[in-house]
């Protein structure tokens, strides 16, 4: 049976939630922006329409996950007095607190969003590390991994390109997943993933360690500026068919882009690669391949962004991008966070996509703007 000090604090992050998300000022907003919905001409042009109604669903999820967690409080109340005259029983109580608790933590999770590329889709790639077919077997743990926890959040995911293994698993994976922030929640994966198992592929059973980088950046859409020079486009052709067989694809469909990146505050160049095979359709690749160009591009601004950002905020912790940020012990039932220490020992759990806690600490760690400031 929960206490009356948990009611209360219960109570009193809703009370804070309403001030954080000024519920008052989003509930005017949506008045307004409503109003502009209503102009006769307001289909005339729909790629903006089609903005304004982003924003407006956009403002209404913030309004209805309040609504919803202070209805979920008050039952919550309501319970805690019936059950004083013997209404209800103990357990329907504790499932109520359950409820409520956990819808609360959500919304206070999805306040920490609130960066401008935090709502946006992501694309998710994947690279074996050295190590052969025990590193691509991992890569490709880690991609059914993504896939579970996409699927279990409602999040549309599309493969747009993928590099079998020599033997088994994959060398590289390049996934779309489209959600609701979806980058805000994936963006704590990026970074190199150690497995620490006994190997199946060891004639000995020797344990062994293998590594997987993953990266993530926001996926733009047309909304987003972002300047593609076109002078430095290059463009191949490949067969983007499978091991043979009907799936041979006859004809260069698949496509892969070169781009001549010159970096504008250091003059620096390197060459962006880009391959896409998602489509039978070669313009349909270059199309996507051209999307996720752009998607670079400004994840590189972004970091660009978040680096002056961070000499700025010295005092404030740093995030290591690129290093080793989490360890899989599978005969040891641990995963270890070595940012924030979180760790479970529920290695078939997380394996099954259950990453939830993982995103919940980096969040409450390494939130660049925390409830508390605003």
């Amino acid at each position: 049976m929960i206490t009356s000090d948990q009611l209360k604090d219960i109570q009193a992050r809703v009370q804070a939630l309403y001030r954080y998300l000024d519920i008052e000022a989003k509930t005017m907003q949506l008045e307004e922006e409503r109003l502009r919905t209503q102009d006769p001409g307001f289909w005339d042009d729909a790629k903006r329409a089609e903005e304004q109604m982003k924003k407006v669903k956009g403002i209404e999820k913030w309004i209805e996950g309040y609504k919803h967690v202070k209805m979920l409080t008050d039952e919550l109340e309501l319970a805690c007095d019936f059950y004083k005259d013997d209404m209800v029983t103990e357990e329907e109580v504790d499932e109520t607190y359950a409820r409520t608790l956990e819808a609360l933590e959500e919304l206070e999770l999805r306040n920490m969003l609130r960066q401008e590329e935090d709502s946006m889709d992501c694309v998710l790639k994947i690279n074996s590390g050295a190590g052969g077919t025990e590193s691509q077997d991992w890569a490709s743990m880690l991609m059914r991994m993504y896939m579970r926890y996409a699927e279990a959040h409602g999040y549309k995911c599309t493969i747009s390109h993928l590099q079998d293994g020599d033997e088994a698993g994959i060398k590289t994976v390049t996934m779309e997943i489209e959600g609701d922030d979806a980058y805000g929640y994936l963006k704590s994966e990026n970074g190199v993933h150690r497995l620490v198992r006994v190997s199946p592929y060891n004639a000995q059973g020797k344990r062994m360690t293998s590594f997987a980088s993953v990266f993530v950046t926001p996926l733009v859409d047309d909304t987003i500026e972002v300047y593609v020079d076109p002078s430095r486009v290059s463009w191949d052709l490949f067969r983007s068919g499978g091991a043979g067989g009907q799936n041979v694809n006859k004809v260069e469909t698949g496509v892969r882009l070169r781009y001549q990146y010159k970096d504008p505050d250091t003059g620096e160049e390197e060459e962006i690669l880009i391959e896409n095979t998602e489509s039978r359709k070669q313009l349909e690749n270059r199309e996507n391949a051209m999307r996720l160009l752009r998607s670079q591009l400004y994840d590189r601004a972004l970091q660009k962004r978040k680096a002056a950002q961070a000499k700025i905020e010295a005092g404030k912790k740093k995030i290591e991008w690129g290093s080793q940020i989490r360890s899989y012990v599978f005969d040891d039932r641990r995963v270890k966070d070595h940012r924030t220490g979180f760790q479970t020992s529920d290695v078939g759990g997380v394996m099954d996509g259950k990453i939830d806690g993982f995103i919940k600490a980096y969040l409450m760690e390494f939130s660049e703007k925390g409830a508390d400031e605003n």
